[in-house]
């Protein structure tokens, strides 16, 4: 191996555990900004700083391109509703409730969730391993939620944020199924413009009953921060890195979101990590590494 070669393989490993960072670190701004600005209007300005972003570089691809994208316009729809309106803006309300840490552990969820959707929708059925991990996984998630303590799941009250987090998870297994099942013949970077169009739209009617908060000294950095790092910086890198690595092992870097949060909820937020997340948050990752395990 020359020493070009060397280089390349160091910046491909290093892509997904860029993209990987990035989205922690906003699960850990995500509940650092809850006391600062309500979830509608951290989601609404998530999404508007993108637009503008995107606007300059994205309105006249999407006019020359119009006929690809008008016969999608539904499935893009469906898309943004997912991924980027219940997904993120339960995420956002969440926060209000749970903790970083027990967020990135949840957010570990996604692939789990998304083996038993595509069962559902793409009626691809799940071998033993992913069985066997996913029921694994499920009981490390409930170690994690009840505090070690499973009878205190009785208080379902006391686990609010966990389970509007689980929602969340389970509606973005949803958009990775969705752009599975229909493979849209749209560049990523057009797709996403489009979908954040339709995710700005979406809005409309949760600010016109809830408000829009001001943009104040204490939430402007994490508005601006949410609306460029993991919504257009880390998706680049993550796509990069697929080109580089490969979808499967591109997609093994995502099992370090729970250790990347709590990494930085535990210096930045001073969220306590204890032996429940410690056991609880293994026998999660053996459960996904599991289901991910193909059979010969």
């Amino acid at each position: 191996m020359n020493q070009q070669t060397k280089i390349t393989h160091w910046w491909a490993v290093l892509l997904p555990l860029i993209a990987v960072f990035i989205w922690a670190l906003n699960v850990a701004v995500t509940r650092y900004v809850a006391d600062y600005i309500s979830p509608v209007s951290i989601s609404f300005y998530r999404w508007f700083v993108a637009f503008l972003i995107l606007t300059p570089f994205m309105l006249m691809k999407v006019i020359r391109e119009w006929h690809l994208i008008q016969p999608n316009l539904a499935k893009l729809a469906v898309l943004s509703a997912f991924g980027m309106v219940l997904y993120q803006g339960i995420s956002y309300a969440a926060a209000h409730y749970t903790s970083a840490t027990n967020m990135g552990i949840i957010n570990a969820f996604i692939p789990i969730f998304t083996i038993f959707v595509s069962m559902v929708i793409l009626k691809e059925y799940p071998n033993k391993y992913a069985v066997i991990g996913g029921v694994l996984s499920f009981s490390g998630l409930i170690f994690v939620i009840a505090q070690g303590d499973i009878t205190s799941l009785v208080n379902l009250g006391g686990h609010v944020g966990d389970l509007l987090m689980i929602a969340a998870v389970f509606f973005y297994a949803f958009y990775g199924v969705f752009l599975k099942k229909w493979k849209l013949q749209i560049p990523l970077m057009l797709s996403l413009y489009v979908q954040i169009i339709f995710a700005l739209i979406y809005h409309l009617p949760f600010l016109l009953w809830f408000g829009l908060d001001a943009i104040r000294p204490e939430n402007a950095v994490s508005v601006l921060y949410a609306g460029i790092f993991p919504s257009l910086i880390a998706p680049l890198i993550w796509m990069l890195s697929i080109q580089q690595n490969g979808p499967n092992r591109t997609s093994v870097f995502m099992n370090l979101m729970p250790v990347f949060t709590a990494f930085i909820a535990y210096f930045w937020l001073k969220e306590e990590w204890t032996i429940y997340h410690t056991i609880g948050g293994v026998i999660i990752i053996v459960g996904i590494l599991l289901a991910q395990k193909k059979t010969s």
